[in-house]
């Protein structure tokens, strides 16, 4: 919801006050999963670094949603930033609140083409499966490159 561009680019400053920010994808546009009624999403990874734990980055990027004004009305409602960890390392982690690697990222081109491009070579910790070749035997929706992620920061 909102500036869409605006929006990634406060949450990409804000994320860089709990990580260092080695790398971020194209920005890529799809239409929404979950809940149709809504405007099209704008995606992006984010490659980082930090010495928080999984549990303490999984909170402070709530913490950062929150700040940004997510509300949490209803599961895929309409939201301002959502930030998830898609993977930690290689760590595995089946827990309640936070599972690694995200569950539902092999099933989105909208999170897989911005992975792939950032690292074509990255595997899958439990599969050994390349992303990109996922990505390229997947049937996935449309996800369109719409900027790089070096115009954040500048207007429209």
């Amino acid at each position: 919801m909102g500036d869409r561009r605006v929006n990634l680019r406060e949450a990409v400053a804000r994320l860089r006050q709990v990580a260092e920010v080695e790398a971020l994808s194209s920005i890529y546009e799809s239409d929404p999963v979950g809940y149709a009624d809504q405007p099209r999403f704008w995606n992006m990874v984010a490659r980082a670094s930090t010495r928080l734990p999984p549990h303490e980055l999984l909170a402070a990027l709530t913490g950062i949603e929150q700040v940004m004004g997510r509300l949490r009305s209803f599961r895929n409602a309409p939201r301002i930033i959502d930030l998830d960890i898609l993977l930690y390392d290689d760590l595995v982690l089946n827990e309640p609140g936070l599972q690694l690697p995200h569950p539902r990222m092999t099933g989105r081109a909208f999170v897989l083409r911005p992975l792939a491009e950032l690292a074509p070579a990255l595997r899958d910790p439990q599969t050994g499966a390349l992303y990109r070749d996922l990505l390229e035997r997947g049937k996935f929706e449309e996800a369109v490159a719409v900027a790089a992620a070096s115009e954040l920061n500048h207007e429209e």
